[in-house]
């Protein structure tokens, strides 16, 4: 009585699919964030208990964000190594144990090192997931990698809000730890229901981006982009806490530019293909960040609420339109994947030093206003890079990265 039909249990009916593979990616999405974004609103109190300064307490953001930028730069050769499927799990095992860690109140030193390999496990996912989705789900990629982002944006938003009252309920090393739960949820569903890992090929690429000036252009832009969002994650609650709110105040605050950047970041993957012009969305969104910098850095206080909506919308917004800038430069799908993993690898790196940077000047000037400052130096100059990438041309990628 055996028949074709008998093997359907194990493949998914078109609809079923589609619903186990937006779970699993806004799964995985959820947990990206939450070690890093759940420090800030706790980051007095963390200060207090562990005698870490300014610059210390920067590395609990600068560190992960370096390892995502290692991590993009070797994302083919990880995908050789270790396939899509597995060093996804592994990256969530890693993300699931440096949580963990946390439990017994670690010292400062333990809090660095949990974020580090936090951070490992974080950039292996990220490194991997596109290849994942794009492999696996190729008629639904631009759906999964923009609910993939809202989950990612919606995890920060939730781990801010929510990183106060968990640590008065629990403390706050138990707080952080808690998020081992839903790393572990998310392992879990993966493992249960990702696809297998295709049969591994060790062909290098062929594109050298690294070659092109125009790719080093790229990699500046979306680097000082990034550090934008990189220091509003570390530094914007432990600044008004220091203004005089509260933690919980300071948190929800966040969690507002988080849920402003899922917004954004929505509303841009909606409407970019109607836009002739990528010029004027570049230079609006510039702006919007820019002005939102100086709120933050000349009327924090009076302003606070209107500052977190245009920080979000800026830096929502100018997360993907760095991405789009990137694609608009080559034709080729092999091609592309190389100068995305320059163009991130690079500038998470530059992105990474931010908060440090914040911290050490913290630590000698006893004040946050100066970093808002330099930072729409940074926007400005982005003016500039962005006007010269958004020139009407041919892309100039195509021919040279295929020198190689």
């Amino acid at each position: 009585m055996l028949s074709a039909s008998s093997s359907s249990p194990t493949t998914p009916a078109p609809r079923q699919d589609a619903f186990l593979a937006v779970l699993l990616v806004l799964l995985v999405g959820l947990n990206l964030r939450p070690i890093l974004a759940a420090i800030g609103p706790l980051l007095d109190g963390i200060q207090a208990a562990t005698g870490l300064e300014g610059s210390g307490a920067g590395a609990l953001t600068t560190l992960p964000i370096a390892a995502m930028g290692f991590c993009a730069l070797g994302g083919a050769r990880l995908q050789v190594w270790l396939g899509e499927r597995r060093g996804i799990a592994l990256g969530l095992l890693l993300l699931a144990l440096a949580n963990a860690l946390r439990w017994e109140e670690p010292s400062g030193l333990g809090l660095i090192l949990t974020a580090a390999l936090g951070g490992v496990g974080i950039a292996l996912v990220q490194a991997l997931i596109p290849a994942y989705i794009r492999r696996c789900h190729p008629q639904r990629t631009s759906t999964l990698m923009g609910l993939y982002t809202t989950g990612i944006m919606g995890g920060a938003a939730v781990a801010a809000a929510t990183a106060a009252p968990l640590a008065e309920q629990w403390g706050w090393a138990q707080g952080l730890a808690l998020w081992t739960l839903p790393v572990l949820l998310a392992l879990g569903v993966w493992l249960a229901l990702a696809r297998p890992d295709a049969p591994a090929q060790d062909a290098a690429p062929r594109a050298q981006p690294w070659r092109q000036r125009q790719a080093w252009l790229l990699l500046a832009f979306f680097g000082i982009g990034t550090a934008a969002y990189t220091l509003v994650l570390a530094w914007l609650p432990p600044y008004y806490t220091g203004l005089g709110w509260q933690a919980a105040d300071s948190g929800l605050l966040l969690g507002g530019v988080s849920l402003a950047e899922v917004s954004a970041g929505l509303l841009l993957s909606a409407t970019i293909a109607r836009l002739r012009s990528r010029r004027p969305l570049v230079l609006g969104v510039l702006g919007v960040v820019l002005v939102g910098l100086l709120c933050l850095a000349l009327a924090p206080l009076q302003l606070a609420v209107p500052t977190a909506i245009l920080l979000g919308l800026g830096i929502g917004a100018l997360f993907p339109l760095s991405l789009i800038l990137a694609m608009d430069q080559v034709r080729d799908p092999a091609e592309a994947g190389a100068l995305l993993g320059f163009v991130q690898g690079g500038g998470y790196l530059i992105a990474s030093l931010a908060p440090l940077a914040a911290g050490i000047l913290r630590d000698h000037l006893d004040s946050l206003a100066n970093a808002w400052l330099l930072m729409a130096v940074g926007v400005v100059l982005l003016m500039g890079l962005g006007l010269r990438l958004t020139r009407p041309a041919r892309p100039v990628l195509a021919r040279g990265c295929q020198q190689a």
